[in-house]
């Protein structure tokens, strides 16, 4: 018993002497990998900020900032701040860093994460230093990247904007989902703020979009910058629109548009791609078809391939224009392919003709996607052709 006593004591003693020397280690150690830490933090930091001599972290909950916004900095000596945001291209989230000077200027910007496959997010960024908010808008759109630069320019507004709240200023950090929702309750406050976005299927000229308020009270019409409410009557509500006869009529076009479906089993052909076709009275077509897009073609680069077709809608003049294209549904690699949801993507078919319809911007590093909406359309066209020969 007193052997046992005397091995627990020594074994006590052992783990005493263990910890202090743990103990005594850390403490000489801690300070060191902290130091390391803040040294590799920092350096991040400085790409984008060359001039800074330290930074400090600010707590993003204490102000209201762009959605974007992640992690802001200070820099310790008041030359500005650098703000880490996190946008979406094409493709899967895009993590940037940009830093601000105190008057406004970007110091640097860089992209530390992508999956994007632009080539140039990493060098991208230099084309944004010394430029102010203005300045940002005058950088170049890479072709064929459309989208994952808008959304590195979007980031950058952003953090040009994080600097001027931080400073005490006021600006307008709505998203443009939101900005879009208040300018169309504005434009029509019957609708109550629920509005849905219509196919058309007739074509209505000088018009980019047109909204219906999902309470039937009436439509609002986009023109350019212009909020146009009218309502369910042909009315035009809103102030300053120079030819509100043609809104009207487009109204009562709108109104009066029908749909007739057309049996596909007399085109037996035709029904191996097209999934529904449809002729207004006005003599348009509407017509749903598929193309073999990466979740057909595709292996398995990103995750095995979905087995589903890419199904797009398109409304079209019998002389050949698109008047609308809507994705219906897709299977593609969630986070790239899957732009073909978008309608930055889809309504660049919107106008086009068989003649010009593969001059859009494709889908960064998803080609098979791009390819096989590009098929779907080219299906459209040639459905059109049939059905106006089989009549």
């Amino acid at each position: 018993m007193k052997k046992n006593i005397k091995n627990l004591s020594v074994f006590v003693c052992i783990c005493t002497v263990i910890t202090l020397l743990l103990a005594l280690t850390n403490s000489f150690t801690a300070p060191i990998i902290l130091k390391n830490q803040n040294d590799s933090a920092n350096q991040a930091l400085l790409e984008v900020m060359p001039n800074g001599n330290g930074f400090e972290a600010i707590s993003t909950a204490d102000y209201t900032l762009p959605a974007t916004v992640s992690e802001v900095y200070k820099e310790t000596t008041g030359l500005g701040y650098v703000v880490k945001l996190v946008t979406a291209g094409y493709g899967s989230d895009m993590v940037i860093m940009c830093g601000v000077s105190g008057d406004g200027v970007v110091t640097g910007a860089v992209c530390i994460s992508s999956n994007e496959t632009l080539g140039k997010e990493k060098t991208y960024g230099e084309n944004f230093s010394n430029k102010d908010a203005a300045g940002v808008d005058t950088v170049d759109t890479i072709s064929g990247a459309t989208k994952t630069t808008a959304a590195y320019k979007g980031a950058v507004k952003d953090a040009l904007n994080t600097a001027i709240i931080l400073g005490g200023g006021s600006v307008d950090i709505r998203t443009e989902e939101e900005i879009l929702a208040d300018n169309l309750s504005a434009a029509l406050p019957a609708g109550e703020g629920e509005f849905e976005k219509l196919f058309l299927v007739e074509l209505i000229e000088n018009v980019d979009a047109v909204y219906a308020a999902e309470n039937g009270t009436g439509y609002v019409f986009i023109v350019g910058e212009q909020f146009i409410g009218v309502l369910a009557d042909g009315t035009v509500i809103s102030e300053g629109v120079e030819n509100t006869a043609a809104i009207t009529d487009a109204v009562a076009t709108i109104a009066a548009s029908s749909l007739e479906e057309i049996d596909l089993s007399a085109y037996p052909d035709l029904a191996k791609t097209v999934i529904f076709a449809a002729k207004t009275a006005s003599g348009n077509y509407v017509v749903e078809t598929k193309g073999a897009g990466y979740g057909i073609k595709g292996g398995n680069e990103y995750h095995p391939a979905s087995g589903e077709y890419i199904v797009v809608r398109v409304s079209m003049t019998a002389d050949g224009q698109i008047i609308d294209c809507i994705t219906v549904s897709e299977g593609e690699t969630d986070g790239l392919g899957d732009a073909c949801a978008d309608e930055d993507f889809y309504g660049q078919f919107v106008g086009k003709t068989e003649d010009n319809y593969t001059e859009i911007d494709a889908i960064s590093g998803a080609t098979l996607t791009t390819d096989g909406y590009k098929q779907a359309i080219e299906r459209a066209f040639m459905a059109v052709e049939i059905l106006k020969g089989g009549e």
